[in-house]
Parts: structure tokens; C-alpha cells; sequence
């Protein structure tokens, strides 16, 4: 589709060189890529290294208590000369990262072991602090041995005080119950060493990642396993093992589903609930208490892993493990789905898309395929206005963002791609007629970001929709993953270009503004990109192009206007204003600091439980919307209880969503207010 990219896949045949593995040829081929077709690349100088040093040193301990202050001080000789280094091809410097990282996590275990042996209080007049950001290094390996104690002593005195909230109860068993916590904490900061151990080749790739990040936030280093996890995240078929898995508030993995026809599901062993506890592949065992979380996803998720034994925890206690094969299954999460929503006598649709998946690797369906499918479900059950949800919708494909919004417009341009050589492409839709004509809302929030955001452009731009919801991410730049060897086991996704709204406008760092914005919980913590610092800025364009933008804007000036008033009086965006109002200053700055005694901590915890108990029944309330199942599935999940037991779930989440209690209003509004 887009000529420029075409030149980027055939241009890595140009480098292939030595076979080889060693650092500095991977970055040479990297920087080679980057300065040649990056959007907008930089010169390797000084600023490239002092970004590249700090940020790496925070990667490497992003709470800075691994380190201590000489070790670092030792390193900042490198500080001003990776540009040099890069530029000599010498890459000697990394040797002496990687000895002192060595070093800082075999001190971790060796000062922990210090702490065991010594008299260990329960109670001190010392006080721990909570920040945004990272404190100071530890002066020396004493002043550091004293911060994990007191970090040790905090940890305990929480665990304690998370048991009930009978803090009478508490005080008459503490020691009993602080020993016992003691024991477990200890147990689970030791653990938490294997973690922290980099091999080498991992500690390369963190540093490769680290050095395409300064280019822009979206340019990175992947690993084959790196690549095909990503893919797993924009195709709609995948490699899998056969469940899903979710996080407990005790941060333990377990089983949320099991996919039928799955190797989990003919293991006739795992069931929903139970706890992941081990992952062992090829002799390597990855206890999930222990290990990397990315190591965990990299498994279940890459193609590359195809056999693995799994270790589980029944709810009766029982430990059992299985081993398990993937096979290429649908993957029901990131599938488009639908259902219907009444209210008063009118029936509307609602169309959810997750990502905007395409034939990537194991893909065998696309968005814009399957939203056509649900669009015409819907229709055929006679709907009056349709909802397309691409909230926490990262983007995907953007050849089928391309083909998604012209089934909802009449033939015209929908956006303009820019190179870093300036160069430009209109994308337009094509295709005379559309699928749908009727009223529409699109739905977006922060994590709405790329083809989510450019679909969500064309159809504020063309007037198409009402957009409602939240600030969009921000990204509005295209990314293509690029091998960097002749084995294809080494990868950068690399910016290649930025796309503008026809209008000339962009809303890469600043976002798409809904017509409608509606209270949401933690929106002012969504990372979005003018988080960054190495963001790409907004740029206006200069282009006047002609397209039929929808003369609406009386009756879509009323159905703002009216909702707008509706959510105002609304007593549960209130409460979400009113605990936003709490929850962000947690954020914002430094909270008080707490004393390392157990009354301090209990207030502290309990206050905390409090907050979050409330937010959890708040986000668990049910809106006024009525659900039902489209005609289709309604016929096809009687052969199907896997599908009938998701859809049940997806009611749920739907029934507690006031985004989309809202924008059901601002349809029902557009086919009874008039003009």
C-alpha cells in the first residue's frame, strides 16, 4: 500500500554482512536502519549518550536499589562517550555494565542473607517513604543493607495488617502472625533475586531497546520471540497453549478461561481458578513467584515455545503438573464481537473492536472482515444507531484501519502519510457505498492509540460519528518491523512515517479530543505519549483537500449539548470525579511517610483497602442497559458453551460500563430529539 515501506523490507539485504553475533554489530545494522529510513532520525552525539545512559541505568534498576552511589559514579566515565564508542564500533563499555549489574545482584542475595542472621525488630521509630520518583542511590553497601531492612520490616508489618481489619485481634497474635509473615516476606525477596539475573544476551537486547527508544518511543529492538509476541497481539488466531490467564489481587497467575479443543483443554487436569505456580521448558524452570514476567508472557505467548510443563495449585491444594503443546487456535479475546442494547422501544448495536488484527503470521480473519460480518448481524436484527468500541484498543494494521473506516464512508481521502523525506501519500477509501449509514458513536479512550486513532480521525473529520469517551493516546506515527540479519532472528520496529487528518491537523502527542468526554477512573494516569520525552512533536500540514464531510452539526451540537448536561447531573460520574479527586495526588507527588511501627501501618493500609475497596464497587456497578444477544450468536452458542460462557462474561463488563451507558443515551437521543 504505501510505496516507501516496500524499499524498507528489500533494504536489509544490503546489509547482511559477517554471521557472527557480537553488540556492536547488531547496533551498527540498528543505527544503520534508523538513520536511513527513521522518520525523523538523530545524530549520534552526546545527547544520544547521556539519554542512552540514564535511561539504561534506570532499566537496568528503575527504583535505584540495586546500585550504589560509587558504582554508579565508576560508570559515569561512559556517560558523555557511547557516541564515540558507537562510532568506533567498540563496544567494550556494555562489559563493564554488565560486571557491575552482575555485581549488584549477587549483592541483593549476599545482603539479604546479612539481614537473616541478624536481630531483626518488629517495631522501629525509623519512618519509609513512597514516591513517584526514584529516590538517591545509597551512599554504600551499609547505608543499602539498612534500606532493605526497613523495606523487609514495612512489607511484614503490611502483610500483618492486611489479615483483617480487627486491629485488636492483630495486636492480641502479632507475634505469632509478624513471624510468620517474616518467614513468607524473607522467602519472597529472596525469590525475587532469580528475577533481577540478566544473561548476557538478554542484558544486550535491553540495551539494544534502550538505544532505539531515543528515535522515538515506538522504534525497538526485537528479539524472533520479541516479534512473534507482538504479533500475538494483532492477530486474531494464535499459537496457545489453551488458556488465559489474570492477575489476583494477591498477584498470583490463574486460569480465567480454557479454550475448547485446546491441549490445556484435552489435559482434562486445569481448571478456571487454579494457580499457575512453574513454567519448566527445556530443563529451565521459571517459578512465576520468582521470574521475570516478561520471560512468563514470552513463553505462553511466542511461537518459538511450543512444548512446556506447567505447574498448578487447585483451590483443595493439590499440585499437579502437565505438560502442553500450542496449536494454532481463535483467540476469543482479540476477536471483534457484538450484541444488541435496548432502550425505551429501540433496539441499537454495539460492536467491540480489540485490536486491528490482520493475517500476521498465524492470522486467518482481519477487523474490517469481521466488523462487516457484525455490522450485518446487527442490521439484520433491525438496530437504530450502532456503538463501535476501540477503547484500550493499541492499533494494529493500519492497511486495515484503511479498509475499516471506508465501510462507514462514501469514497474520499482519509488521511495523508509523511516520510522523513518529506514525501507524502494520500490513503483514501476507494470503494464507492458504504455498509452502514445509520447514527453512529465511536468509543476511545488514553490507550486508544494508531489505527484506533485514525479510524476515530475519519470519522470525526468526516462528521460520521460522535466520538465520546477520553483522550486518545496519541500516536500518530507508523511502524514497520524490519529484519536486521540474514537469519531473521534479530528485528527493529522502526517509525517510518507519520499520518495527518485530512484536515492538515495531527493529533501525534496531543491526542483526539472526543466531542463528548465522560468521567473516567485513572484517566489522568494513562501513560499517553506526551508522557515521553522522545515523542514525536505535533506538526500541522499544509494540504487542502476536498471530501464530503456530513452536514449534521445542528443535531450533533444538540445530542453534545444534551449529554453533556445528562453527565453533569450523572450520580456516578460524580462518585468517578470525587475518587479521582482522591487518587490522584497518590500519583502526583510524595505521600506522607509512614512510621515502621505497626499502628502507623495498619492506618496506612486500612485507609488504602478503604479507597480501593470503594473503587473496585464503583467500577462493579451496574448501568441502565439492557442487553441481548445478537439473532446469530444467539442461534450459534447453543452448540457452543464456551462461547455462551464468554458472552455471558462480555455482558457483564458492558452492564458496568458507563461509557457505554452514555453514548446508548446519545443514540437513542439521535433518532427521537429533531434537529
Amino acid at each position: 500500500m504505501i510505496k516507501s515501506l516496500i524499499a524498507a523490507l528489500i533494504f536489509p539485504c544490503i546489509l547482511l554482512g559477517q554471521t557472527e553475533k557480537n553488540p556492536c554489530e547488531t547496533l551498527s545494522k540498528i543505527n544503520s536502519l534508523i538513520q536511513n529510513f527513521h522518520y525523523k532520525p538523530k545524530p549520534i552525539d552526546d545527547s544520544l549518550s547521556v539519554y542512552v545512559f540514564k535511561t539504561f541505568l534506570n532499566r537496568l534498576d528503575e527504583d535505584n536499589r540495586l546500585f550504589i552511589e560509587p558504582e554508579v559514579k565508576a560508570l559515569e566515565k561512559h556517560q558523555y562517550k557511547i557516541d564515540d564508542y558507537l562510532n568506533n564500533n567498540s563496544c567494550g563499555f556494555l562489559d563493564d555494565f554488565y560486571l557491575a549489574y552482575t555485581n549488584t545482584t549477587n549483592r541483593y542475595k549476599r545482603l539479604l542473607e546479612n539481614i537473616k542472621k541478624e536481630t531483626f525488630p518488629l517495631s522501629s521509630n525509623e519512618q519509609v517513604q513512597f514516591s513517584r520518583n526514584a529516590f538517591p542511590y545509597a551512599k554504600d553497601e551499609k547505608e543499602l543493607q539498612h534500606l532493605y531492612k526497613k523495606r523487609l520490616l514495612f512489607n511484614v508489618l503490611r502483610e500483618v495488617a492486611e489479615l483483617s481489619t480487627n486491629k485488636d485481634s492483630l495486636v492480641r497474635n502479632f507475634d505469632r502472625l509478624a513471624m510468620e509473615s517474616k518467614a513468607n516476606i524473607f522467602d519472597k525477596f529472596e525469590c525475587k533475586a532469580e528475577a533481577y539475573v540478566l544473561t548476557k544476551a538478554e542484558f544486550y537486547n535491553l540495551f539494544f531497546s534502550t538505544f532505539c527508544s531515543y528515535f522515538d518511543p515506538h522504534t525497538d529492538y526485537f528479539s524472533e520471540s520479541d516479534k512473534s509476541s507482538f504479533y500475538a497481539t494483532v492477530s486474531s488466531d494464535n499459537m496457545t497453549f489453551g488458556f488465559y490467564m489474570s492477575m489476583s489481587e494477591k498477584d498470583e497467575m490463574t486460569v480465567e478461561e480454557i479454550i475448547p479443543g485446546s491441549s490445556a483443554y484435552f489435559s482434562e487436569k486445569i481448571d478456571k481458578g487454579d494457580q499457575l505456580l512453574k513454567v519448566t521448558y527445556q530443563n529451565n524452570e521459571y517459578h512465576i513467584a520468582c521470574s521475570s514476567m516478561k520471560k512468563i508472557e514470552e513463553i505462553i505467548t511466542s511461537k518459538e515455545y511450543t512444548t512446556a510443563d506447567f505447574t498448578f495449585r487447585k483451590k483443595s491444594g493439590e499440585i499437579y503438573s502437565v505438560r502442553l503443546n500450542k496449536k494454532v487456535m481463535k483467540d476469543y479475546q482479540n476477536n471483534v464481537y457484538s450484541f444488541k442494547l435496548k432502550k425505551g422501544n429501540d433496539y441499537f448495536g454495539y460492536i467491540r473492536i480489540p485490536s486491528f488484527y490482520a493475517t500476521f503470521e498465524n492470522g486467518k480473519s482481519s477487523v474490517s472482515n469481521d466488523v462487516a460480518k457484525e455490522v450485518y448481524k446487527l442490521e439484520g436484527d433491525g438496530v437504530s444507531g450502532i456503538i463501535i468500541d476501540i477503547q484500550n484498543n493499541g492499533g494494529g494494521s493500519m492497511e486495515e484501519a484503511v479498509k475499516l473506516s471506508g465501510l462507514f464512508i462514501d469514497v474520499g481521502p482519509l488521511a495523508v502519510m509523511s516520510d522523513g523525506k518529506q514525501k507524502r501519500e494520500m490513503l483514501k477509501d476507494q470503494n464507492r457505498g458504504t455498509i452502514y449509514n445509520g447514527p453512529m458513536i465511536v468509543m476511545i479512550n488514553g490507550f486508544s492509540a494508531s489505527a484506533s486513532e485514525f479510524f476515530a480521525n475519519a470519522m470525526q473529520d468526516y462528521n460520521r460519528a460522535i466520538i465520546v469517551g477520553n483522550r486518545s493516546l496519541g500516536k500518530a506515527s507508523m511502524q514497520r518491523i524490519i529484519p536486521i540479519d540474514d537469519q531473521n532472528q534479530e528485528f527493529v520496529k522502526l517509525t517510518l512515517e507519520k499520518f495527518y487528518r485530512i484536515t492538515g491537523k495531527s493529533n501525534q502527542y496531543v491526542g483526539i479530543t472526543p466531542d463528548v468526554e465522560i468521567p473516567l477512573l485513572f484517566d489522568k494516569q494513562m501513560p499517553r505519549e506526551d508522557s515521553n520525552k522522545t515523542a514525536l512533536k505535533n506538526e500541522l500540514l499544509n494540504i487542502s483537500l476536498k471530501y464530503n464531510r456530513l452536514a449534521n452539526d445542528e443535531l450533533k451540537s444538540k445530542l453534545i449539548q444534551s449529554s453533556q448536561a445528562r453527565i453533569q447531573n450523572n450520580d456516578y460520574a460524580k462518585k468517578v470525579n470525587e475518587l479521582n479527586a482522591k487518587i490522584n495526588p497518590l500519583f502526583d507527588g510524595d505521600l506522607p511517610p509512614i512510621t515502621l511501627q505497626f499502628s502507623a501501618v495498619f492506618e496506612d493500609v486500612n485507609k488504602m483497602n478503604s479507597l480501593w475497596k470503594t473503587i473496585k464497587t464503583t467500577g462493579e456497578i451496574d448501568q441502565d442497559i439492557v442487553i441481548i444477544q445478537n439473532t446469530v450468536d444467539l442461534e450459534n452458542q447453543k452448540f457452543d458453551e464456551y462461547l455462551k460462557s464468554t458472552n455471558l462474561e462480555r455482558s457483564k463488563e458492558i452492564k458496568q460500563n458507563y461509557h457505554i451507558a452514555e453514548a446508548l443515551n446519545i443514540l437513542y437521543d439521535s433518532i427521537n430529539l429533531k434537529p
